[in-house]
């Protein structure tokens, strides 16, 4: 994950530089102001007094919940948990103190000369973060407004995954062991991409997550002995291609919705204003199946016609089962793991032989 945000910071400075720097130019301009211009920029200035004051006032009640989280968790003491209180109370009221004192001096300014500087209120300064502490938000990379960069939450029960599949991919046939499969068990192999969410269920432990997301899967079978799908009056049959071919391929594309069941250890972390469980380098098992629709299957033959090379697509027709549902789990450490995934439904509907698709790969969840 280090090797990726250093390969992002590059691209991600010089996106935002040019954004950023019109913002500010926009924002630290000086504007000519009539008198009643004047008096409304002035008056906006004092009603954000008070805005300042309840901002500060609420940022003293969440000091104030975390630190009573941190007491009945048993980690501070009650005189320790006073002694914070106060010292929260009294960096607030002074940050009240410095920050209307700001808005006075802007005031005096827009009196004194008779302009105002347009945008560049108290709180809304660009920032570019790259990394973060105690006092900033969960992301890595953040560019924006100041006052939106929000503290960590004290307890995050959901985080967010993106997660890679690849591996093998084949059918099991009625009556049939893979040894005998009309597909290549090398040149037949699955990707699966797409985001998960993974929610603690238990209050003071993460050792059962739930896991769900949404996933765009590609199945591809490499159809072995010249042969190629034909579709015999929706009986889907495979026939000898009558010339030789360099490749017969045939994919189905489905988007399915991942339910899993997630157990293992976690590490838990503490800091002063938040904790965090982290299952980096532990070990986990999934287990669980996902259902969805398939939204895209077609069969690609390469062949050879008088000296020509033919590429032909074929796109739909194959009778491919529109419902999608089945069983998958995988076994791993930290953000890696084994995975297997076989589907209940038929790869073909209605057919006088059932083959249920089957795969295993390696899997990528990361954070």
């Amino acid at each position: 994950m280090n090797t990726i945000t250093r390969l992002l910071v590059p691209f991600v400075i010089c996106f935002a530089v040019g954004s950023i720097n019109a913002q500010e130019t926009e924002k630290d301009s000086i504007v000519n102001s009539s008198k009643p211009e004047k008096q409304m920029e002035i008056k906006k200035l004092q009603e954000s007094k008070k805005d300042i004051e309840n901002e500060e006032r609420e940022l003293l009640r969440s000091d104030i919940e975390l630190i009573n989280k941190r007491l009945d968790n048993g980690k501070i003491t009650a005189a320790e948990a006073e002694k914070l209180k106060k010292d929260a109370a009294k960096k607030r009221a002074a940050n009240i103190e410095n920050r209307l004192q700001i808005i006075d001096s802007k005031i005096a300014l827009m009196e004194r000369n008779g302009v105002y500087y347009k945008g560049n209120d108290e709180g809304d300064r660009l920032i570019i973060r790259i990394g973060g502490d105690d006092e900033t938000s969960e992301s890595i990379i953040y560019i924006g407004e100041e006052d939106y960069d929000k503290p960590k939450k004290y307890d995050r029960r959901t985080v967010e995954e993106s997660v890679f599949a690849i591996g093998f991919n084949n059918t099991l046939i009625d009556g049939q062991s893979l040894d005998d499969s009309p597909y290549k068990l090398g040149g037949s192999g699955f990707v699966e991409w797409g985001f998960s969410w993974k929610t603690r269920l238990l209050n003071n432990s993460n050792f059962l997550r739930f896991k769900y997301g949404l996933s765009i899967q590609w199945n591809k079978l490499d159809i072995k002995d010249n042969n190629y799908f034909v579709n015999n009056n929706d009986i889907i049959e495979l026939q000898e291609f009558p010339q030789e071919l360099d490749k017969a391929k045939f994919r189905a594309t489905n988007i399915v919705i991942p339910l899993h069941f997630e157990f293992g250890p976690s590490k838990k972390i503490e800091r002063d204003n938040y904790f965090r469980y982290s299952t980096r380098r532990q070990f986990k098992i999934g287990l669980g199946g996902y259902a969805g629709l398939n939204v895209w299957n077609m069969q690609k033959l390469k062949y050879k016609d008088d000296g020509n090379r033919v590429k032909n697509k074929q796109r739909g027709g194959y009778e491919v089962s529109e419902f999608i549902y089945g069983l998958s789990g995988y076994v791993g450490i930290g953000d890696i793991a084994l995975y297997v995934k076989y589907d209940l439904n038929p790869l073909f509907k209605n057919q006088m032989v059932d083959q249920n698709n089957i795969s295993f790969g390696v899997r990528f969840d990361i954070d």
